[in-house]
């Protein structure tokens, strides 16, 4: 029987990072017990830069504030990078709600910045890059790369929790992880009235292996229990969200809830910089085996990365936003 959150719960991770004797094992219960319980967390002490994240935020507000035509010369291209107008997008592959209307928010999609000769960047990978940087804000490059690298050094600093919170050894997903696929969806939700059963972004679940998420003092962002109860994510200062995405329960055979959440129109306009953290593009995940017995049989079949992303953007973006949704 699940245990029932009524809130998210936060972790305190500064003893972790300072190397405390016991802190990772620690951590690693209380993750298990939380990832099978609401599938949310709340980071703090987690050293991440929150000067570099707050002029991430003047930027994107900045490029929000564009007229139409300035932003549509980066509209999302055929490697799903770059701008989403408002109302592109239909989570159709949501099972926890039909969703019929066009969300109401707008998004620059933005990967982990390559140098140009890297090989994914020159052979055009999906997710991966270039870019498509708006010239029209100045620093605004230079503000997202350096939260992104700030992130990347979170998540690949919380893997071994995750790894022991599943009963494998703390450097087990260090070999997927050496150039992962990563990106941020930077959203802007405003403030308008929304027809029935639509919303800033409608109920769904994220592709990710986790996903990332700065804590908004703007509210929006709710998170379903399993109990089917919806809770505000509440604002704490500093503090970092992280959710399982549907990647990581598939990997763990179901045991890591994929939870589904969605962002009620806000009361002013409401940003956000939602970064998935995805292993590398080759890897598969294989129902691991601390998560599959007699009673827990495998569910799901092999699946790589980069299949599984592609499959999740095609199903729930429209055509000319990035998918193939008609």
């Amino acid at each position: 029987m699940q245990d029932q959150y009524t809130k998210i719960p936060t972790l305190d991770i500064g003893p972790y990072l300072n190397g405390e004797e016991g802190a990772l094992e620690e951590l690693g219960a209380k993750v298990a017990h939380i990832q099978e319980n609401i599938g949310f967390l709340m980071l703090v002490n987690h050293g991440l830069d929150l000067a570099t994240l707050n002029a991430v935020y003047d930027k994107l507000k900045a490029f929000f504030a564009l007229p139409m035509e300035a932003k549509l010369k980066y509209k999302i291209n055929e490697l799903s990078l770059g701008y989403i107008p408002p109302k592109s997008t239909i989570y159709v592959s949501s099972k926890i709600n039909k969703n019929t209307k066009k969300d109401l928010n707008e998004t620059l999609t933005l990967a982990l910045d390559r140098p140009s000769e890297h090989p994914w960047v020159k052979d055009e990978m999906r997710f991966v890059g270039p870019n498509q940087w708006p010239d029209e804000i100045e620093g605004l490059q230079e503000a997202i790369c350096a939260y992104q690298s700030e992130v990347l050094t979170l998540g690949r600093k919380i893997l071994p929790i995750y790894a022991v919170a599943l009963g494998q050894a703390p450097e087990f997903f260090d070999e997927f992880f050496t150039d992962p696929v990563m990106w941020s969806r930077n959203a802007h939700y405003p403030a308008v009235e929304a027809e029935e059963n639509q919303f800033g972004i409608a109920p769904h679940c994220d592709h990710s292996f986790l996903t990332i998420l700065p804590v908004s003092e703007v509210s929006g962002l709710q998170v379903l229990t399993p109990n089917e109860q919806w809770v505000d994510a509440e604002y704490v200062e500093g503090g970092i969200l992280v959710n399982t995405g549907e990647y990581l329960n598939r990997w763990t055979n179901g045991r890591f809830m994929a939870t589904p959440h969605r962002v009620i129109p806000p009361q002013e306009d409401r940003y956000s910089v939602a970064t998935f953290f995805n292993p590398n593009p080759d890897t598969v995940a294989v129902p691991m085996d601390t998560c599959v017995s007699d009673d827990s049989p495998k569910q799901y079949d092999p699946i790589s990365l980069m299949d599984y992303v592609s499959w999740y953007i095609d199903t729930n973006y429209k055509s000319d936003s990035g998918g193939k949704q008609a």
